[in-house]
C-alpha cells in the first residue's frame, strides 16, 4: 500500500475527506521529524515508537578495492512496532 492508497483508505474509513486526512499525515510526520531532531522519541503506546540513534564513526573497507576507508559519525532512526501491532499481524 503506497501513500494515496494509504489516504484513501483512511478517508473512506473515516468519512473525512482525503485532503483532510492528507493534511493530518503531513503534520503528524511533520511533528514526528521535528521531535526526532531534538532527540526525543515518540511514542504511541502500543503501535510504534521512533528513536534517533547515532552511529560513531568508524573505520570501513571499500570492497572494490580493500582499501581502508574512514565513515563519518550520522544520526538514523529505529522504528519498533509495539505489541498491539505486533498482536494484530499474528
Amino acid at each position: 500500500m503506497n501513500r494515496s492508497e494509504l489516504v484513501a483508505a483512511v478517508a473512506a474509513e473515516t468519512g473525512q475527506t482525503q485532503a483532510a486526512v492528507n493534511g493530518v499525515l503531513d503534520a503528524m510526520f511533520t511533528v514526528v521529524t521535528g521531535e526526532l531532531k531534538k532527540g526525543t522519541k515518540v511514542t504511541i503506546p502500543g503501535w510504534i515508537a521512533f528513536e534517533r540513534t547515532h552511529r560513531a564513526a568508524r573505520t570501513g573497507r571499500n570492497p572494490q578495492t580493500g582499501a581502508t576507508i574512514q565513515i563519518a559519525a550520522a544520526n538514523g532512526v529505529k522504528v519498533s512496532a509495539g505489541s498491539k501491532l505486533k498482536a494484530s499481524v499474528k
